[in-house]
């Protein structure tokens, strides 16, 4: 993901740290957990839904590891990954390949149902002259062709995949450009943006993310059932140095403790947040119903609209998915003992 705040490593006690989030993400045009005080909404996903990942790099945020874990649950099953590129992970061939080490070494642990990673080359799409989605020239990527497939086999009425994504929103458009039925059976779950900020009553599809294709999220948001998650926290508590002997003595306690020193240190990197809303509902504190309402130049807008289909998710507990992190990280029936 495409990240431009400055890397932020807090020791300090909670409000401290609290304060300092909150500066972080103000520079980005947000702030960490804002809305508290609207009315309380619940996501329309959960556990029992299919999932599909979608991101680019899989080095700076734990996205990949909650998401295999809690596929070990009666949490979302894991049903595809659709790896991409975006900001700074550029480089298809090299994200590909550390996606695939990644179901690899969990294979190995004994992490089960995890499928193979799919590569999907794409651009950015291309806003039309006359601003119509409908005449916008689709990519047809691998990925999006994978959505439209996927969904038309496990989708049920009352029961919609779930795309988690942690990267740009390009190969979802794009899957509704080649199949608009798509929209009927999909539920778009994102690590993108900003909430409410103070003075605002508007969210943002921006930075982080949002920003990297602007016209694939007026799509997403406009025509599929759409979550955004601008509900970020500091996930270099998810593993710290000192816990790194407590991995599982196994291929996946391996990668993990290869990984931690390459996890971004700022917030808004977490881009797992897209896959905890699913499968730990204690991590949701604050869900609002949204629907675009305009442009700030090329960044969409969403304002609270109690009839809307879009949902924003502004506030969370970032400690009870790091307890449940290890949770499933410790107990020996994750990896089939």
């Amino acid at each position: 993901m495409k990240v431009r705040c400055a890397p932020l490593r807090c020791t300090a006690v909670r409000a401290a740290f609290a304060c300092v989030l909150s500066s972080l993400l103000a520079a980005c045009g947000g702030t960490l957990d804002a809305g508290s005080d609207r009315p309380r909404e619940t996501l329309p996903v959960g556990p029992e839904n299919p999932v599909i990942l979608t991101n680019d790099g899989a080095y700076d945020n734990w996205h990949g590891e909650y998401a295999v874990l809690l596929a070990q649950t009666d949490a979302p099953p894991l049903a595809g990954i659709i790896v991409s590129t975006g900001g700074l992970w550029s480089d298809l061939d090299a994200n590909f390949s550390a996606w695939q080490e990644l179901v690899t070494q969990a294979r190995a642990s004994g992490l089960a149902n995890l499928p193979d990673p799919i590569r999907s080359s794409s651009e950015p799409l291309q806003r039309p002259d006359d601003e119509t989605i409908d005449s916008t020239l689709p990519n047809d990527s691998e990925g999006a062709r994978f959505i439209v497939e996927t969904s038309a086999r496990l989708s049920r009425p009352d029961r919609p995949v779930v795309v988690a994504t942690g990267g740009r929103l390009t190969d979802v458009a794009d899957a509704y450009l080649i199949d608009p039925t798509v929209a009927e059976r999909v539920i778009v779950v994102s690590s993108l943006g900003t909430g409410f900020s103070d003075g605002e009553q508007v969210a943002r599809m921006g930075v982080p993310n949002g920003e990297m294709d602007p016209w694939a999220d007026a799509i997403v948001t406009q025509r599929f059932r759409y979550v955004q998650v601008s509900a970020y926290y500091d996930q270099l508590t998810d593993v710290p140095e000192e816990r790194l002997p407590e991995l599982p003595d196994n291929p996946f306690g391996e990668w993990i403790a290869a990984k931690q020193p390459k996890i971004l240190s700022t917030p808004v990197a977490s881009d797992q947040v897209s896959v905890i809303a699913l499968g730990i509902p204690e991590f949701a504190r604050s869900v609002t119903r949204v629907s675009q309402s305009g442009w700030d130049e090329d960044e969409p807008i969403l304002a609270p609209d109690p009839h809307g289909h879009g949902w924003l998710l502004s506030a969370s507990d970032g400690a009870a998915a790091t307890a449940r992190l290890w949770e499933l990280l410790l107990a020996p029936e994750t990896f089939g003992q």
